[in-house]
């Protein structure tokens, strides 16, 4: 079957207002810029988003958030978003944060048809007492806490109930991709990426690379073009519009003078 759509608009054209989005990414490695611009530009609001983070940089998820298109973050990292943590103290936007294990599991338990699971991640915090700010009241107050959560005891240890996450739509990015959805990742642009293709009922992938079927070594896929229904090929323009989200430098050895 082939799944690949023309462009990013006409992927994305049947995403409502109030949908959830399991985004892939990790700061910004690996995020779907294309698709997230394209959602942009459709004007969708209301949405609840499901990844690490929220975009950095006036990039990624950080394009929705600015414009107030998000209602709901479910993630691990708020970083160094300003605007995230100002829609969050202010009331203005509903967080539910998780430890980033928990996270990145409750995507593929999701993705997996597992319901639920415990995990010892958690346990005697409020991460399984309730009672983490899921929103403020904009003074300063708590307008909507996190509910406490079941705790069981396995051989001695404690664990929490965690549920596993599905979510309306996906939106990955990936390093190459063929026809049928099979998608490779490069590096730690791999992240997130598989684990919410893997949580999405209808997963959209945009790919630097497209290949014929075939094209793809079976022994590299990281994820299965079963989770996959859309893709849509970058062009080399899209595909190398690659930022650097902290530029470091080191003393060379040899001189002792500072390189980037």
């Amino acid at each position: 079957m082939d799944k690949v759509v023309a462009t990013a608009l006409e992927a994305v054209a049947d995403v409502p207002d109030g949908a959830t989005l399991a985004v892939g990414g990790f700061g910004l490695s690996g995020v779907p810029n294309v698709l997230i611009q394209a959602l942009y530009e459709r004007g969708v609001a209301g949405l609840g988003v499901v990844s690490n983070n929220c975009g950095a940089m006036e990039s990624g998820l950080a394009v929705l958030l600015a414009a107030g298109r998000i209602a709901r973050v479910t993630g691990s990292y708020i970083g160094a978003n300003k605007e995230f943590a100002r829609q969050y103290l202010a009331g203005e936007l509903e967080v539910e944060m998780i430890p980033q294990g928990t996270l990145a599991e409750r995507l593929r338990a999701g993705g997996a048809g597992i319901p639920a699971f415990y995990t010892p991640a958690g346990v005697d915090t409020q991460v399984a007492d309730g009672g983490l700010p899921w929103r403020y009241d904009g003074s300063g107050g708590v307008a909507l806490a996190s509910p406490p959560k079941e705790v069981r005891e396995f051989d001695g240890t404690e664990y929490v109930l965690e549920h596993g996450i599905r979510t309306d739509f996906a939106l990955v990015r990936a390093a190459k991709g063929d026809r049928h959805g099979n998608l490779v990742f490069n590096k730690s642009a791999r992240n997130f990426n598989p684990l919410a293709a893997m949580a999405g009922r209808v997963t959209i992938a945009e790919v630097e690379e497209l290949v014929e079927p075939g094209g793809l070594d079976p022994d590299a896929v990281h994820v299965p073009g079963i989770f996959v229904q859309r893709v849509i090929a970058l062009s080399p323009e899209q595909a190398n519009a690659k930022m650097i989200e902290k530029r470091t430098v080191s003393a060379s050895p040899a001189t002792g003078t500072v390189s980037g």
